[in-house]
């Protein structure tokens, strides 16, 4: 791979999710794996109301989905199921080119480099994936309690 996709700040990141344990009694939890590199990713969720008041990670993945894992914990307390959604979405349109705007999101800039790794965007999307299914799945069970 080249240099310029494993940026410092990239492999900085890449380390900081070692920090984020998994919570002991999340609401829900949802994993999500990129095939073509194996990495994976489980998220906890805990809700308060409507959005995100805690998370927790397992990351078993490369430099990249380390670092969009950090990334993520970074921006995720405070969101909804539905800004997770959309967040997502936003970010698998920001890599795959389907738009040039990248999600609003803190730090996200710093994958900018992997947009044009296509290999590299399943790692990068799985604790964005797995995060709004996992916040979708307690809000769904919050409303029925």
């Amino acid at each position: 791979m080249s240099a310029t996709l494993y940026t410092p700040e990239i492999l900085r990141l890449s380390v900081e999710t070692a920090a984020i344990p998994r919570l002991p009694a999340p609401h829900a939890s949802a994993e999500r794996r990129a095939p073509v590199c194996g990495s994976r990713v489980i998220v906890d969720v805990a809700m308060d109301g409507g959005s995100v008041s805690a998370i927790g990670l397992e990351v078993r993945a490369c430099a990249m989905g380390q670092a969009s894992s950090a990334l993520f914990a970074k921006g995720a307390v405070g969101r909804t199921s539905a800004e997770l959604a959309a967040t997502a979405t936003a970010l698998r349109n920001w890599l795959t080119g389907a738009s040039d705007t990248p999600p609003d999101w803190p730090g996200i800039a710093a994958l900018a480099p992997a947009r044009a790794y296509p290999a590299r965007h399943g790692a990068i999307l799985i604790p964005f994936e797995a995060a709004a299914v996992a916040a979708a799945e307690a809000q769904q069970v919050q409303a029925v309690a």
